[in-house]
């Protein structure tokens, strides 16, 4: 798997992730298949950053009326890293 492939997305625009950035702690929604090794040299690789600690879960899906049928949404993989030092720039603008 790819460095590109293991982070899918920031999640910065909730108010636990910027609480959280005060903490040096950033949020990613990443690949279900990845693993924490996978996604601490991802973001040290992309971002330039020294990562201390990565805790995952595993985000549930939703069930969810579409039209007559009952569906649910998918299930996703979100990633809080903690950084030893150092900021990510990506997040400051936001």
């Amino acid at each position: 798997m790819n460095l590109e492939d293991v982070i899918k997305r920031p999640l910065y625009l909730t108010e636990k992730s910027t609480t959280l950035q005060t903490e040096s702690k950033y949020l990613f929604e990443v690949d279900p298949r990845a693993n924490k090794i996978q996604i601490k040299a991802a973001v040290e690789e992309l971002f330039k950053v020294t990562v201390s600690d990565v805790n995952t879960l595993v985000v549930r899906g939703k069930p969810k009326r579409m039209g007559r049928r009952m569906g649910k949404t998918r299930n996703w993989k979100k990633a809080f890293v903690t950084l030893s030092e150092g900021t990510i720039e990506y997040f400051e603008g936001a």
